[in-house]
């Protein structure tokens, strides 16, 4: 019997949101940053141009790009829930999450090589330092800094995996925290530098510290850049949740032949499974067979029948 063009289908459908339609908890904290950040970029770049100080206007200027990288986050944020039901997207917009997070460990990656340039500059060409003016300016960096690192790193959106690693599920967030905290650590080192240059007279410190913070910055450029590109080449998902998967099947005397598993956004998978079994159910079958609470939210089963005589022994 042919199925009718107006039959009613809505049973075997489903939407492809994901829940990212819903506003993530990331987002007001980055705007709440971003506020705080352009309004310490003013502060310094206007008092700086009216004192003549080349240290506050620096700073703000520095200020300024770390704002710019905010801003691609809470725009990542407002763009993935706006287009959450855009029929363009084939799994929802989850991945626009890691890929604003790859762009934002591109940025960080950027940033260390410009503070290592300047730091070899430096050592090259010592210039005289305002020690005073410099301190106050990185004390109320870290001030600043540090206020947002508790506003981006509180209750961080994290687990473990079976080996004990952080898994950052938002890589948004986890981009934008990272770049406070490379600006708070800045802020810090510069802070040591300085009172041992000026009262140990090891000018050297200076730019020595910030190799060392451009060396650590970049060690979270990369650790961020494996994880969002590991979501956006589709790698497999992860071990512990494969082999739970593939245990829920199996322990119904089946056997999982091919099996996909990748993040459509954060903690959201999509599975595709081919199952062989002796005795043939339907997909359903095998899809109940699976807990719910596994953050499986698009599942595709194949089911093959074993045949003995077709394959021998």
């Amino acid at each position: 019997m042919p199925i009718e063009p107006n039959s009613n289908l809505q049973h075997w459908q489903h939407e492809h949101a994901f829940g990212q339609d819903q506003k993530r908890r990331g987002e007001l904290r980055t705007i709440i940053v971003i506020v705080i950040t352009t309004s310490m970029m003013i502060v310094e770049i206007t008092t700086g141009l009216i004192f003549g100080s080349m240290a506050l206007l620096a700073d703000g200027l520095h200020m300024a790009s770390h704002a710019i990288a905010l801003a691609i986050n809470a725009f990542a944020y407002i763009y993935a829930r706006r287009h959450a039901h855009d029929i363009r997207y084939s799994f929802g917009t989850g991945k626009v999450n890691a890929l604003a997070g790859f762009a934002g460990a591109v940025l960080l990656a950027i940033f260390a090589m410009v503070m290592v340039w300047g730091s070899i500059e430096r050592l090259i060409y010592p210039i005289e330092i305002a020690y005073n003016q410099a301190i106050m300016v990185a004390v109320l960096g870290l001030i600043i800094n540090g206020t947002s690192v508790f506003i981006l790193g509180h209750d961080e959106d994290h687990d473990h995996d079976h080996h004990g690693h952080h898994h950052h599920h938002d890589h948004n967030l986890r981009a934008a925290y990272l770049h406070v905290l490379a600006d708070a650590l800045t802020s810090l080192l510069a802070i040591v530098a300085l009172f041992v240059a000026k009262f140990i007279g090891l000018v050297w410190m200076d730019p020595l510290m910030g190799i060392v913070g451009a060396i650590l910055v970049s060690r979270w450029s990369l650790g961020l850049l494996h994880t969002t590109s590991a979501v956006l080449l589709d790698n497999q998902g992860p071990a512990q949740l494969e082999a739970k998967i593939i245990q829920c099947i199996e322990d119904d005397d089946n056997r999982v032949v091919d099996f996909h598993l990748w993040s459509i956004g954060p903690k959201i998978y999509s599975v595709i499974i081919s199952v062989l079994a002796c005795d043939p159910q339907s997909p359903e079958y095998y899809k109940e067979l699976i807990p719910s609470n596994l953050g499986l939210v698009h599942l595709t089963v194949e089911v093959n029948e074993w045949i003995e005589e077709d394959y021998g022994n």
